[in-house]
């Protein structure tokens, strides 16, 4: 739809960001994600077992074609992610005919879900306690984001890596294991 719009109208400019895993923290650790309920996502639900909010993680799969058996996913810093939108919009104000241009933020590579287990338990001093699972249907064996557009069209490159990120997940939730007592 945003392609045929950019055709149809050359006034318009589209960069469309396509991001996987957002996880971490400011580096502060004064802002962070509490989600409400089970966390859909990995980080969080990390986060809550360290806290001991949570008995255990369910890592579902252990026997794909990867070095440990997990799945394997490409993790961008918030911080990163937030820069890269920031590029996008100086870029988009800078290119009057720039079309509609899909751009991929991303580390450029992955972590499995017991690498993040361990760079998480290193960053906090806390055991993770997981189970393995079966696979679930559907789920990929290992999935990253292609940078390179990124970093010519927007000159633009994630900053952090996994150990940042847990560091500055676990920053956020030992301030802040509920989430902020009371709304901004």
């Amino acid at each position: 739809m945003f392609r045929d719009i950019a055709v149809g109208d050359k006034e318009w400019r589209i960069l469309l960001l396509r991001y996987f895993n957002p996880i971490g923290a400011h580096p502060s650790g004064e802002l962070g994600e509490h989600p409400v309920g089970i966390p859909n996502n990995l980080m969080p639900y990390i986060q809550q077992v360290a806290l001991g909010q949570r008995e255990f993680l369910r890592v579902f799969g252990s026997d794909y074609p990867t070095p440990d058996g997990t799945a394997i996913r490409d993790y961008i810093h918030v911080m990163d992610l937030a820069e890269g939108h920031v590029s996008a919009v100086v870029k988009v104000l800078a290119s009057p005919d720039l079309g509609c241009v899909p751009i991929n933020l991303g580390t450029g590579k992955g972590s499995s879900v017991l690498e993040m287990i361990r760079a998480f338990e290193a960053a906090s001093g806390k055991k993770v306690e997981y189970k393995l699972m079966d696979r679930r249907p559907g789920d990929s064996v290992a999935v990253w984001a292609a940078t390179e557009t990124a970093e010519k069209e927007l000159g633009w490159k994630s900053k952090y890596n996994v150990d940042d990120m847990c560091t500055h997940q676990w920053a956020w939730a030992s301030k802040y294991p509920q989430g902020y007592e009371t709304p901004l």
